[in-house]
């Protein structure tokens, strides 16, 4: 019998008539919210300096005088209940790896459930989750409690993340089969896009609410929480499925599967997709290109001043060691530092777009491949411009890799539907996004150990990062190895004909004709050209801000 619930899978599949470019708005809608994840250091410092004592200046850190880890990691338990003192940058910094560990293993473990729920079913629950996770950050903040802001965003707003980063995934493989990685680089573009918007936006409101003895960080995360959960639910309910059948006009499907190109016609289910060597090897391929890239963006700032020093406020004879006495040349470092990331937060968006756009032409394994070896050249370049001092070449160099990493991501995808069909792509992707949990603990791991060690040692600091570099050429070459040893599915892993027609029936889908034949008793909906521009308006002009924004930040790098 099917069901007649708002959230149904059935009420979201679309008649003859609906437009299929009314669904990338959707998702961006939703991936523009979420991606808010990778902003929040913007709230690090003043909750960092929320408890004030009676002359106004703010109270000592819970782990003030911590200089071992186990030290450190003694007061961030003490921090997680203490009313009487602030919250260091380590304390807080943890949000991150819940962010991240939580959305892979959210993704890994709903991915099932997802495909036969419906994406607007779990978009719902992906915006009650990360929004209401901001209102009990916004209560954790009020009341300084840190781990209600680990439970809050960290762990409820991680489980959002999850499902709101992967419920569209299957949706637009399936409405654009003809351009799978441009679908799935639109919407996740957007995911790298949040911060953009949503920093600048948290500055203002902070702004806007600071008072003498608050830093507005508790009311920001309301008004936060209540745009971010009319955008989600908007881009939820939004959300159309395509009939089984259904066919871009004009466009003829490959009659076979492609040994060449790797896009199989038939389908592997869940359970079969992890017992595959493809799939292993494909998360060998996202965690070494997101572990390589993860790290430095994390510390591109920091690694700019370190390498350039002086020579960002043409000064180039001073070290940083020197410019760190200087207040005023080392807060000119600081601004050149900050639109050294936003130029790589452009570079990680675009990218996105752009490389999963050229997958469809050359391929998926032949974009990964030129991620590989690109990259791998560019860490080596990035080495010699450090040593050499070449500004330019040294920002150049990590442009390209902030586009490939942004790439990979959105590559991803539809290199999973190629090889396993498009039935259960969003699940598999799903547990597939354990490597990005992983990564992004392997990677900062690596880079700020290998950081702190050679520092210890006595390195200058321009010197600190080319081993670095080179270790992280070393992981790409471990992501080339596997990216080519990736072969087309053995044709026993896929589903039989009568298989997958029961799990398109458990997933409540109708065909084709059964569409047609229901529309034929109603009105089909609208799908105005003008309907097609406002949805799009609705997330691009949010977007154009955040760029916006961006490119003023970026400007003092060509002063």
């Amino acid at each position: 019998m099917e069901s007649t619930a708002l959230l149904a899978k059935e009420r979201t599949i679309a008649r003859p008539g609906f437009n299929r470019w009314l669904v990338p708005p959707a998702a961006l809608a939703i991936h523009l919210c979420i991606g808010m994840a990778y902003g929040f250091s913007v709230f690090w410092k003043p909750l960092g300096q929320a408890l004030l004592d009676a002359d106004g200046k703010p109270l000592a850190a819970c782990a003030a005088n911590a200089t071992t880890l186990s030290a450190k990691l003694a007061g961030t338990w003490r921090a997680l209940f203490a009313t009487d003192c602030n919250w260091t940058q380590f304390d807080l910094g943890w949000m991150y790896t819940l962010f991240f560990v939580v959305l892979g293993c959210a993704a890994a473990v709903w991915g099932g459930w997802l495909e036969r729920a419906g994406p607007r079913k779990a978009g719902v629950v992906s915006a009650t989750c990360w929004c209401g996770g901001l209102l009990i950050s916004a209560l954790g903040v009020a009341w300084h409690q840190l781990w209600m802001l680990w439970l809050g965003s960290g762990v409820i707003g991680g489980v959002g993340l999850g499902l709101g980063y992967i419920s569209p995934v299957s949706t637009l493989i399936k409405w654009f089969p003809d351009r799978r990685g441009m679908a799935t680089g639109m919407a996740i573009m957007g995911f790298g896009g949040g911060a953009m918007i949503g920093s600048p936006l948290a500055a203002l409101l902070m702004a806007r609410f600071a008072t003498a003895n608050d830093p507005g960080v508790w009311q920001t995360f309301l008004v936060l929480a209540a745009i971010y959960a009319v955008f989600m639910f908007a881009g939820a309910f939004s959300y159309r499925v395509p009939a089984t059948g259904w066919l871009p006009p004009g466009w003829t499907p490959p009659a076979q599967a492609s040994t060449a190109s790797m896009v199989a016609t038939r389908h592997v289910h869940l359970r079969t997709a992890h017992r595959t060597p493809q799939f292993w090897l494909l998360w060998l391929v996202l965690c070494m290109n997101v572990s390589a890239g993860i790290g430095i963006i994390g510390a591109a700032s920091p690694m700019l001043q370190e390498t350039f020093g002086g020579a960002l406020i043409d000064q180039p004879a001073i070290g940083f060691a020197e410019l760190r006495a200087d207040p005023a040349g080392l807060a000119g470092a600081v601004a050149v530092g900050a639109g050294f990331v936003g130029l790589i937060s452009l570079f990680n968006i675009g990218g996105r777009f752009v490389w999963a756009s050229s997958s469809d032409r050359i391929g998926r394994k032949a974009v990964y491949a030129v991620f590989f070896l690109l990259g791998i050249a560019m860490y080596l370049l990035a080495a010699h411009a450090a040593a050499s001092r070449s500004l330019v070449l040294f920002v150049a160099c990590f442009c390209l890799i902030a586009s490939m990493y942004g790439g990979g991501f959105a590559t991803i995808p539809a290199y999973l539907a190629d090889l396993f069909g498009t039935q259960f792509v969003g699940a598999i992707h799903g547990r597939l996004l354990t490597a990005w949990s992983t990564a992004g603990i392997l990677g900062p791991m690596l880079v700020n150990y290998l950081h702190d060690v050679r520092l210890a040692s006595g390195v200058p600091y321009a010197a600190v990062y080319s081993p670095i570099f080179h270790a992280l050429a070393g992981m790409l070459v471990i992501g080339l190895l596997a990216n080519l040893l990736v072969r087309p599915v053995a044709p026993r892993h896929f589903m039989s004909d009568t298989e997958l027609a029961e799990e398109k029936r458990l997933a409540h889908e109708k065909s084709l004709t059964t569409a047609v034949t229901e529309a034929a008793t109603g009105s089909p909906p609208a799908a105005s050209a003008v309907r097609v521009a406002l949805a799009w308006l609705a997330v691009g002009l949010p977007l154009a801000y955040g760029v916006w924004i961006t490119l003023q930040k970026s400007a003092v790098l060509f002063r």
